[in-house]
């Protein structure tokens, strides 16, 4: 049998660099297509499998990465994000040699007492967690403990933008708002509303954020009547229907013009009040905002699967140390997209 085919033959047949090589293997979304369709044809010629490569993880023992398992949402249609995000991850995984391991866990004390277990039986070289929190005890335990993690979701509450010992990938959920409200108003909108979560939520309040951004640099609305074109609820369709009749409520006679939510769920509910009377925006581009036709805001969530591996496989081996010496980033804020559905023609500015 011959000598394994190495990076370097790879970088040789494709015409380019062994950093575009490494660039296709960890960040693709950084290299052109054309040159990225150019360096996979490559390997698949040659039946490069980049194990070496990726076993660059803290114990470079089981080539293993654990992930919790999240429960499964009342209403299915959040949920879904985070399975698609499961899913991209195992693809690009297995493209570089690596396993995932899934566990489950009744809440964050469980999930660190699984953290425990795996670590101390050498089964995983590292973790990823989602769905992070203020506060989130997960991040501080895996600190504590030396572990090798990255997060799908800011560190929130603990420094969440420059934390040298919590690498972390992130959708800018603000900028997804923010373009979000600007679109409607762009359409002709002025008295759009927001359909969130309860404060406290880092993911919420940053969205939030970014509605509030554009419609303050529109001036269409006075600042005192911006309260009165909020609503919070929990994550749901049923919440989201009870929280619209209350921005309705709220509203005055002025009324509103469009509305943006946190997520699909809660602009599934806004419709099941509204119908086609008003346009709807929701968050994660979900089936359900497909089938139904309305726009949503869409997480890239191959981009954020490639970039939590990179962090992980690639030059900090998904734990920094403040001597360390690397200068690559240690978070990624990946951009997201809006979506733009047929739906009700914007009335003319008022």
């Amino acid at each position: 049998m011959g000598a394994q085919p190495t990076v370097s033959d790879v970088a040789d047949a494709a015409g380019v660099s062994r950093q575009t090589v490494s660039n296709v293997l960890n960040a693709p979304e950084l290299v052109r297509p054309a040159t990225r369709e150019r360096v996979q044809d490559a390997i698949g010629r040659l039946g490069y499998r980049p194990h070496a490569s990726a076993r660059r993880l803290r114990t470079q023992k089981s080539s293993t990465i654990g992930i919790r398992l999240d429960p499964i949402t009342q209403d299915g249609i959040s949920g879904s994000i985070l399975d698609r995000f499961l899913h991209s991850f195992t693809e690009q995984a297995d493209r570089k040699g690596l396993r995932v391991l899934l566990f489950t866990a009744d809440g964050p004390d469980d999930e660190i007492a699984q953290f425990r277990r795996l670590s101390d039986a050498a089964d995983v070289d590292g973790f990823v967690l989602t769905s992070t929190f203020h506060g989130d005890p997960r991040t501080e335990w895996l600190i504590e403990h030396g572990q090798s993690f990255v997060t799908f979701g800011r560190p929130w509450g603990i420094d969440d933008m420059t934390d040298p010992q919590h690498l972390w990938v992130d959708v800018d959920g603000r900028s997804g708002l923010r373009d979000a409200t600007a679109h409607l108003l762009h359409a002709g909108a002025r008295r759009i509303a927001f359909l969130g979560w309860p404060s406290g939520s880092g993911t919420g309040d940053d969205r939030r954020e970014g509605w509030l951004e554009a419609m303050r640099a529109a001036g269409q609305v006075p600042e005192s009547d911006l309260p009165g074109l909020q609503a919070v609820a929990e994550d749901g369709v049923t919440f989201g229907a009870e929280a619209m009749r209350r921005l309705q409520a709220a509203a005055g006679p002025d009324g509103i013009d469009a509305v943006v939510c946190t997520s699909d769920s809660l602009a599934l509910g806004a419709l099941t009040v509204v119908g086609s009377r008003i346009p709807v925006i929701g968050y994660d581009n979900t089936p359900v905002a497909a089938s139904l036709g309305y726009s949503s805001v869409e997480q890239p969530l191959d981009a954020v699967a490639a970039g939590v591996l990179e962090l992980l496989t690639g030059a900090h081996g998904g734990r920094v140390r403040a001597d360390d010496g690397v200068t690559d980033p240690r978070h990624r804020l990946v951009a997201p997209r809006l979506v733009v559905r047929g739906g009700p023609a914007l009335i003319a500015p008022r």
